[in-house]
């Protein structure tokens, strides 16, 4: 599936936005936020599936990550605060697109954790539902019996970034910023958001108050169902819907993309109720 790409520039960044055509002119539009290191791209198959389903399609890489640029290096200092506010950013260069249409603000493992963040830090105004997508906090605590291991390896992983100044991406999450590192790591050891620019990010959360489809995925072991509760748990005021999506074969925390037909088909049954 096509798409057209834009480039929105602030502060030495640059973020890349992947805009799929309309499929209608005042159809729903999703706006999908990806999983930390993964590129925008590696979604087509997805936007494929909700389009249809009669859903446009907006995905914007996360900085430093696809087209977003630079790469992070040592002097990089943004953490999820910052990526936050790049969410903004996507919604003030769509405006013309989703102005007058439902929005449905969505988003896949870190980027559901954004997601949440964005409506906690500016209100629910533009945006009519939010998809959390084999999403969830991963405080080492609710994976029971690989707790002890889940611990170590955030351990280990912020250690790395602290001593390199960036983490290089070995076998996990991409090349991040330390500030990225360090904000997932607190939340694995903590179970709960660092303040985020002086914000009390949980107290935040629990004012989001919108539908939320909150889906976990079958064979998905890096966010399970209790790492999603754990997120739904922090969002009190909104409306939730669970469910746990079963692919018509077998499938992980990334390769749900590839398999999604049914899920497009539950997304796009969830938008038209909002």
């Amino acid at each position: 599936m096509t798409f057209e790409q834009i480039h929105l520039d602030h502060d030495g960044q640059r973020l890349g936005v992947h805009l799929y055509p309309d499929v209608s002119p005042d159809g729903p539009v999703v706006v999908f936020l990806p999983a930390m290191g993964v590129p925008a791209g590696y979604y087509r198959p997805w936007a494929a599936a909700l389009a249809r389903h009669g859903l446009s399609v907006v995905i914007p890489d996360l900085r430093g990550t696809g087209s977003s640029g630079p790469r992070p290096v040592r002097a990089s200092r943004h953490g999820l605060a910052e990526l936050v506010g790049d969410v903004q950013r996507v919604f003030d260069a769509i405006a013309d697109r989703t102005a007058g249409r439902k929005v449905l603000l969505a988003g896949h493992s870190l980027g559901g954790q954004l997601a949440s963040l964005h409506l906690s830090r500016v209100g629910t105004a533009g945006v009519d539902g939010l998809l959390l997508l084999a999403t969830g906090l991963p405080y080492y605590r609710v994976y029971k019996q690989r707790r002890l291991g889940v611990l170590a390896f955030s351990h280990t992983i912020y250690a790395g970034a602290s001593l390199i100044g960036y983490w290089p991406g070995w076998g996990f999450a991409g090349r991040q910023s330390r500030g990225v590192i360090r904000d997932w790591a607190y939340t694995s050891r903590h179970g709960r958001f660092p303040t985020l620019a002086g914000v009390d990010a949980e107290a935040a959360l629990a004012t989001v108050d919108l539908p939320v489809l909150a889906v976990s995925v079958a064979g998905d072991h890096f966010t399970p169902s209790s790492t999603l509760e754990h997120l739904v748990g922090k969002l009190s005021g909104a409306r939730v819907t669970r469910t746990h999506y079963r692919a018509p074969e077998r499938v992980d925390h990334f390769t749900w993309v590839r398999a999604a037909d049914p899920l497009a088909a539950q997304v796009a049954a969830f938008v038209e109720s909002l």
